[in-house]
């Protein structure tokens, strides 16, 4: 799959691309990143991309015309017709599912945005999918962009060590869409805090139900949305629910 990133700012992508785990999908092109500057395509001695508010008010807006120019010159270097993705605030939240759609494409135009936005004629005549990390604001599109290739590219076959690994991750499918659970490592014990005996037991189903009844009581403590979720999708035992109703307020 191939990812061609519109910033400002490429040189941040550049130690991200080859460091980590990850680096693995980017060098050997499982992931294929291309990074283009808009400011290469702006006019004027001066590649100027961003200009003043119509209407007053703070900051910069990014040009149209640059952008437009530099997504034309991606379009003729692929040669589909790849989505163009806006990392923004009002975008949709990126989550799990999200990104294994991503995950199982042929991969996207990310653009960048910078300043306080881009102007939306761009957005209304290129942009398909905006996308947002959560509600807060970044100063620019790029980390917001790091992080969909990072999960993307970890779902690809033989970048992570152990091919299981994601499987475990928090919000897969295969975990029922719960919360990891708590993980510890040698020593046994660590500043008067000794390690679960569960998981030191060396009995398979006895550390998989420790592991189980974890995964939902954290779940049912942070985001209880999930939980309910996993109810409503018929994924809950009824040795799940005794887990659960043991957390439920006035329980004994």
């Amino acid at each position: 799959m191939r990812f061609d990133v519109i910033t400002l700012f490429p040189e941040l992508f550049e130690p991200f691309l080859a460091s980590g785990v990850t680096r693995r999908a980017f060098q050997s092109k499982q992931v294929d990143v291309h990074l283009w500057n808009p400011r290469d395509f702006a006019e004027g001695n001066y590649h100027r991309v961003d200009d003043r508010p119509f209407g007053g008010g703070p900051g910069m807006v990014m040009m149209a015309e640059p952008l437009a120019q530099c997504l034309a010159a991606i379009r003729g270097e692929r040669g589909d017709g790849a989505p163009v993705l806006l990392f923004s605030p009002v975008g949709a939240r990126l989550d799990h599912a999200g990104v294994e759609q991503w995950a199982a494409g042929s991969g996207a135009i990310l653009v960048c945005g910078r300043y306080e936005g881009v102007d939306q004629r761009f957005i209304d005549r290129h942009v398909q999918v905006q996308v947002s990390l959560g509600d807060f604001v970044l100063s620019g599109g790029e980390i917001a962009a790091m992080a969909l290739l990072d999960a993307v590219a970890r779902l690809q076959p033989g970048v992570l060590g152990d091919e299981d690994s994601h499987q475990f991750d928090s919000f897969n499918p295969a975990l029922d869409g719960l919360l990891d659970c708590p993980h510890y490592t040698r020593p046994e014990e660590w500043e008067g805090r000794k390690a679960p005996p569960e998981l030191l037991s060396g009995h398979h189903a006895q550390i998989e139900r420790w592991r189980r009844d974890r995964r939902l009581e954290a779940t049912a403590r942070l985001r209880p949305d999930l939980v309910a979720a996993a109810r409503a999708a018929g994924r809950l035992s009824a040795a799940d629910e005794a887990v659960l109703a043991k957390l439920a307020p006035g329980s004994s």
